[in-house]
């Protein structure tokens, strides 16, 4: 099963779906493990604390941005969520465009939406579905 690259909610005027941003894509070639050489034993990169040497849990990395006083500013990733402007887990349809209205320079790569759950299928596809209705079928609201 593919992995979501991005999850959030996709919302028609009063009704929302949870979904899922999958790459349509997927590269096709070779990735290789590392191994210790004469062995078959594996190579795992760790995290570790640098002082301590102990491994620490990829829970308690945070950010942070050392100075030029030599003092060391900490930033928490639910700090970074509340300054990054223009985030957000929702797409809301406003308008539709016909294809040959999108400059083909905004087609870096190819994804696909999908709903989060299988109970959220229907709303999809019925929304899908009022897509791909001929322009002068569909019904515009503000």
């Amino acid at each position: 099963m593919p992995r979501s690259i991005w999850s959030g909610s996709i919302t028609f005027g009063l009704v929302t779906v949870p979904v899922g941003l999958y790459s349509a894509t997927e590269s096709h070639g070779v990735s290789f493990h590392q191994y210790q050489r004469g062995t078959t034993d594996r190579i795992r990169n760790k995290r570790v604390n640098e002082r301590t040497g102990e491994e620490v849990a990829f829970a308690d990395i945070v950010r942070g941005l050392d100075e030029e006083d030599g003092q060391t500013v900490i930033i928490d990733p639910a700090e970074l969520d509340e300054i990054a402007p223009g985030r957000s887990r929702s797409i809301d349809v406003t308008a539709f465009v016909d294809l040959d209205e999108i400059d083909p320079i905004y087609f870096q790569k190819t994804y696909w939406l999908a709903p989060a759950k299988a109970e959220n299928g229907k709303v999809l596809f019925a929304a899908r579905a009022a897509m791909e209705a001929p322009t002068g079928s569909r019904s515009r609201t503000s």
